[in-house]
């Protein structure tokens, strides 16, 4: 018989042989496989649900050589089967309602047969539904934990084989003999449950497993105990389980309890940044807000060439406390450099500075002599007038802040001004981040004897206690200080538009103190960092003023504070 011809060509041959994989090979699908799995377990335990906690760092500073405390929220896992106590209340309001109306029924059913029979079809069509739904949410709740549970078990057996494999290419005499091969896999799965169940118990992770494999295994534990700390995904628990068991048995004292709750609720509302840290990123708002305060002053300078600006410009400043709220809601704990370009962003939000040109078609008399008879006439003749509209919003920062809080956010952000961040001696020198109810004061009886004064203050006494809102210029927004005076004074047949305080100085006549009468104004340097008169009130007499602090309040201006920023007087004209 002819012998059969060999299909394969000698690369065919070759390729076919390369279903024995060498010792090599081996190692290094099983090394992969591991890296795979680590690598899937790891993206499982981030959709592992979790939860906020505060925690009380300690750092050794340098600088000072002496522990540095700071308050950080860091994420932590949900304990399985835990539900968020608003769907588990409103799931036992449903159950309650829904039980308090089977119980109408049955009170009535035993009169009608049929009633009877449908309610108790619907009871038991209800227990079904329940049960469904208790499973499926249970299904739901569990899934993430049975997935890294799975992924873990998966990682530790992929860690022994890699192990495994690793010892057999690096020992050659485990390729010849099989029976030396399994008991050397044996081997090093039992020392691998061993540290692992050491690990557990001593809540110890990956690197102290490795420590100790590299003892035990000498050459060969080399390679086992690297692939385990490039795969420790397995290891990682061990930490975690150390630290429920820590959790559940503190959770058993009701002081611990009633402490811990005590001081979540003073740390949640505290600015948890270091003080310096907090004082620079408020300096660097401010400074940003100098620039535009400069841009504003330079407006005629770097727009030339016309025949006349107009302004029309809301006040340029801000509250540290809402800056460091909202600052603190949404970074945690922050230094001046991470927030940088936030503080730019929230910035451009807050603040609009436009131009806008409006040519005008004027006509003006325009003189000439004839050279021959000497003879002089007028005559009109249209021309072109330019006007530049200069325009700033001021959206106010806490507005632009809660838009871009989420609820969560919101709540710590307007919790934590409410107290200041329970630091407010931070900013205790400006005005506008510690309001005070100012003094109770009643206007006499002859300054109200001028019935355009009356009229005025009768204005002004409206909004007292409206809180102070940067660049506010209406009762519907609120006001800050030279908002509430051109609000004033535009109700009372004056037109001084929109202005700062340093535009009502420039619009106003300067006169002394002791030319001031109930009605004028009094102007204030220095109140924050803004170049010219940064705030104003209306003056009352008897050294009393009424103006747009934090709120609007009487206030005496030769009190301490008031009078180191004391500047002048200016009395408007209608």
């Amino acid at each position: 018989m002819k012998k059969k011809a060999n299909i394969y060509d000698a690369d065919d041959v070759e390729r076919s042989k390369r279903l024995n994989f060498t010792p090599e090979e081996r190692a290094a699908r099983a090394e992969h496989k591991a890296e795979v799995l680590g690598t899937k377990l790891e993206k499982a335990k981030k959709k592992v649900p979790k939860k906020k906690k505060l925690r009380l760092q300690k750092e050794l500073d340098p600088e000072k050589s002496r522990l540095k405390h700071t308050l950080r929220f860091e994420e932590v896992e949900k304990k399985r089967g835990q539900e968020a106590l608003p769907k588990k209340a409103g799931r036992r309001m449903v159950q309650s309602a829904s039980a308090t109306v089977h119980s109408k029924i049955h009170q009535v059913e035993e009169e009608n047969v049929g009633t009877k029979a449908a309610h108790r079809t619907e009871l038991a069509s209800e227990g079904a539904a329940a049960l469904a739904s208790h499973e499926i949410r249970k299904y739901r709740q569990n899934a993430p934990y049975k997935r890294v549970e799975k992924l873990e078990a998966q990682v530790n057996r992929a860690n022994v084989s890699a192990a495994y494999r690793a010892a057999v290419r690096d020992n050659p005499e485990l390729q010849e003999n099989a029976v030396k091969r399994l008991i050397q896999k044996q081997r090093i799965k039992r020392q691998y449950a061993k540290e692992f169940r050491k690990a557990k118990q001593a809540e110890k992770q990956g690197s102290a497993f490795v420590q100790k494999a590299k003892d035990m295994f000498g050459s060969i534990g080399q390679t086992v105990a690297t692939a385990v700390q490039e795969h420790k995904g397995g290891l990682v628990m061990a930490g975690a389980i150390a630290m429920l068991i820590i959790m559940v048995f503190s959770s058993l004292s009701s002081c611990s309890v009633m402490m811990d709750g005590a001081m979540s609720a003073v740390l949640g509302t505290s600015y948890t940044s270091e003080d310096p840290d907090i004082i620079q990123t408020e300096a660097n708002y401010t400074a940003l807000e100098t620039a535009l305060q400069n841009e504003l002053a330079n407006i005629e300078r770097t727009h030339p060439g016309y025949d006349e600006y107009r302004y029309d410009v809301d006040s340029i400043g801000h509250n540290p406390n809402e800056l460091i709220s909202y600052l603190t809601a949404k970074f945690d704990a922050f230094t001046p450099a991470q927030v940088q370009a936030e503080l730019e962003a929230m910035f451009d939000r807050q603040y609009s500075l436009t131009t806008r040109e409006v040519v005008e078609i004027r006509t003006r008399t325009v003189t000439s002599t004839d050279p021959e008879t000497g003879e002089t006439t007028e005559d009109e003749e249209e021309y072109e007038y330019y006007i530049l509209y200069v325009t700033l919003r001021n959206k106010g920062f806490g507005a632009v802040a809660l838009e871009n809080l989420d609820e969560e956010q919101k709540e710590r952000y307007t919790a934590t001004l409410s107290l200041k961040g329970n630091k407010p001696y931070l900013f205790g020198s400006d005005i506008y981040a510690n309001e005070s109810t100012g003094e109770d004061y009643d206007i006499p009886g002859e300054a109200l004897a001028d019935p355009d004064f009356a009229a005025l203050i009768a204005e002004a006494e409206k909004y007292l206690g409206f809180p102070y809102v940067w660049g506010g210029s209406t009762p519907e927004t609120g006001f800050d200080c030279s908002g509430y005076v051109c609000w004033v004074y535009n109700q009372n047949g004056y037109d001084v538009g929109r202005t700062t305080a340093n535009g009502l100085w420039n619009k106003s006549q300067h006169i002394s103190e002791a030319e001031a009468k109930p009605g004028d104004l009094v102007f204030f340097k220095g109140t924050y960092d803004t170049p010219g008169m940064s705030h104003t009130g209306i003056y009352l007499g008897n050294g009393m003023m009424v103006s747009a602090g934090d709120p609007i309040k009487y206030a005496n201006i030769h009190s301490s504070y008031w009078e180191k920023h004391l500047a002048g007087f200016g009395r408007l004209s209608k």
